[in-house]
């Protein structure tokens, strides 16, 4: 199987990369790693304006953040968990 530059990328990097993609101020997106020995708990902060646009109309966004997220913690045999600070 062949390395790819996206297989190296951190879940910390991944939840960054697609809050950022979301927002309408990036440079306010903080991802904070809580690392556990098979938990990693990802908070994410975004700027007041932008909260709602990753949470999304009834959470389908952060749903969908957190089903990638589950997807890519599997792969590397660890459970993690999004949190959504205000």
């Amino acid at each position: 199987m062949r390395s790819t530059p996206a297989a190296n990328i951190s879940l910390k990097e991944l939840v960054e990369f697609l809050a950022r993609a979301l927002v309408d101020k990036p440079d306010e997106v903080q991802v904070t790693e809580i690392a556990g020995e098979q938990t990693v708990v990802l908070e994410l902060k975004v700027a007041r304006d932008d909260l709602g646009k990753v949470i999304g109309k009834q959470g389908r966004t952060v749903k969908a953040m957190r089903a990638i997220l589950s997807a890519a913690s599997a792969k590397l045999r660890k459970r993690a968990e999004l949190e959504i600070l205000e």
